[in-house]
């Protein structure tokens, strides 16, 4: 099983916060199931960094998955038409990257981990929560 893991969850795990979402990520590796992330992810990571120490720390964390790209053409076109939908029944997503990262899962079919209440909105749309 693959699963996509969201920001939201990372930013907890190097807090070392023991929230759901990072005790289920703990499960998921001793399980040694495929555990992903994607380059709007790693950028979203690296955009908080605050000093130079943690930003070692993470990099290191990090070459150690492979870095998924997680825009193209037909995931910028759906991810788009995801938006307009919600929005048409009055939700508004807060951050296009997590309209990015949704659709993504959905279209190639991956588990997200995630403790953002935005991505529940897209649970109509197909995605699966891991």
């Amino acid at each position: 099983m693959e699963i996509l893991v969201d920001t939201s969850v990372w930013i907890s795990h190097f807090r070392n916060e023991k929230t759901p979402a990072v005790l289920r990520l703990y499960t998921f590796i001793e399980q040694d199931e495929t555990i992903l992330t994607g380059d709007l992810i790693l950028t979203e990571i690296l955009q908080g960094v605050q000093s130079q120490r943690e930003l070692i720390q993470i990099d290191a964390a990090f070459r150690v998955l492979e870095i998924t790209p997680l825009v193209g053409e037909p995931i910028a076109r759906q991810s788009a038409d995801h938006y307009r939908q919600l929005r048409l029944q009055g939700i508004t997503v807060r951050k296009t990257i997590d309209c990015l990262i949704a659709t993504w899962c959905i279209y190639n079919e991956v588990l997200l981990l995630h403790s953002d209440r935005d991505f529940k909105h897209f649970l109509r749309f197909g995605l699966i929560e891991a």
